[in-house]
């Protein structure tokens, strides 16, 4: 038998679920000797598109997690939406899940009533479940009536999975095959993987809105949309004003659309050279004038632009994080 625990908590020292998981992974693993993986979903924050794949050729899962104010919590809530889009739906129907989700604050019934309602939806066979309020943890650790009934939910699992046991239908399930509609792509399984990866990889997505950048810039100067570097003076002006003096030497080239040149500048010490053209440059940014405003007017930086995907670049990330340096707006 083999079963996956995926914890969508936080990994906080003083949070309840991990001592649940601790003692049903001894329950699991050294008494009743079951095949046990767990995966700390906020470790693999960037690769959450993936995780699905990690479904495959398991009996059983539990999905647990931890309700500190509301819900339950971004990083569970990803997963699930990364196991309905990439996953696949045929693998669900035999995979029974046990809910664990403890609280510091309040709403832990609704929470394993949550995953269990979207397991439901995905196609799995849910279990019963574990869920409580701690309000201390070292009271919670130390009574061992809580220890006692942690491991015979636990058995309750390993048992419900040996046995294959079939629940009634619930009308989550019938709406979900009535209401369920084709992806847009008609992809196999594995092609469903494949595009997990590629939506996980965070290199592949910025060169794609870079790629689509390019076209456009392109597109834009065929049409005739492209605007005569005249009339842009103003920012050589705000670049050369904010200007911090340092002991670096770095060129950057700034591709600014509708602009049909890229605003080339500079920087050796405590000179500045600002002008447009088409210059090689150290770092390459492509940015929107919108952007590049609200950047120059102290709302945005270039690298918060640049995590919020309004900006994308070429070149190391550290003379990113210099131009910011280089140059301070809005003062």
């Amino acid at each position: 038998m083999r079963i996956n625990i995926y914890y969508g908590g936080r990994g906080n020292l003083d949070d309840p679920t991990l001592y649940t998981l601790k003692k049903i992974e001894k329950v699991l693993a050294d008494d009743l000797k079951v095949e046990l993986h767990r995966y700390n979903i906020y470790e693999q924050k960037n690769q959450i598109s993936t995780l699905p794949i990690t479904l495959k050729n398991v009996d059983g899962v539990i999905l647990a997690t931890t309700v500190e104010w509301l819900g339950i919590g971004g990083y569970m809530t990803q997963f699930l939406d990364a196991c309905w889009l990439y996953g696949d739906k045929e693998k669900f129907s035999s995979i029974y899940m046990q809910p664990v989700v403890m609280s510091t604050t309040y709403g832990e019934k609704e929470g394993a009533l949550e995953l269990k309602k979207a397991w439901e939806i995905l196609g799995g066979i849910p279990c019963d479940g574990l869920c409580g309020y701690v309000e201390d943890i070292s009271s919670f650790e130390n009574n061992k009536e809580y220890s006692h009934i942690i491991e015979k939910m636990t058995e309750n699992l390993y048992r419900t999975i040996s046995h294959k046991m079939k629940g009634l239908p619930t009308s989550n399930q019938a709406v979900s095959r009535a209401v369920q509609r084709p992806q847009q792509l008609d992809l196999t399984p594995e092609e469903g993987e494949q595009l997990s990866e590629y939506v996980s990889d965070d290199i592949f997505v910025r060169q794609q809105k870079e790629d689509v950048m390019e076209l456009a810039s392109i597109y834009s100067k065929q049409m005739g949309g492209t605007a005569d570097i005249s009339g842009h003076d103003d920012y050589i002006r705000d670049f050369t004003n904010s200007f911090r003096p340092a002991n670096v030497t770095v060129t950057y080239s700034l591709i600014i659309d509708g602009i049909d040149k890229p605003l080339y500048i500079g920087v050796n010490g405590s000179n500045i050279d600002c002008h447009y053209g088409d210059e090689k440059a150290d770092f390459t940014g492509t940015l929107s004038p919108n952007v590049l405003d609200q950047i120059i007017i102290g709302r945005k930086t270039f690298q918060g632009a640049f995590t919020l995907g309004d900006m994308s670049m070429r070149g190391q990330t550290e003379n990113l994080t210099l131009l910011d340096k280089l140059f301070v707006f809005g003062e």
